[in-house]
């Protein structure tokens, strides 16, 4: 599963410097797959459309921080929880019940990204 950050977040951004896929950002912030990612080119993003990883994408959520799904590993490879869900004052980071993923399809998330 990818984490999510619920609408209880106080936005404290104690979880943001905490990713290391920098798949984390303040509500209302254009994300780009490049950001703090290996990735050159064009990336596939998880509704199957072809993007260039240096394209601005729209904020996932407005009001609050959010964890983009195409990025998150669940720390999987660079640590053994999600760090994010560890510094959490209120554990409003918490897995994504829509978004089952396995081990294996993390780790390869996370080859993809840290090329």
């Amino acid at each position: 599963m990818a984490i999510i950050i619920t609408d209880e977040c106080i936005n404290c951004g104690a979880c943001e410097p905490e990713c290391p896929n920098n798949a984390i950002y303040e509500g209302g912030v254009e994300w780009a797959i490049a950001d703090g990612t290996g990735v050159k080119g064009t990336y596939t993003i998880e509704t199957g459309e072809e993007v260039d990883v240096d394209a601005q994408q729209a904020p996932v959520e407005e009001d609050y921080y959010f964890i983009v799904p195409d990025k998150c590993t669940e720390c999987k490879g660079f640590h053994e929880e999600p760090q994010c869900a560890a510094v959490c004052p209120v554990d409003c980071c918490v897995p994504d019940p829509d978004r089952e993923e396995t081990e294996e399809l993390l780790l390869a998330r996370k080859a993809r990204l840290h090329i």
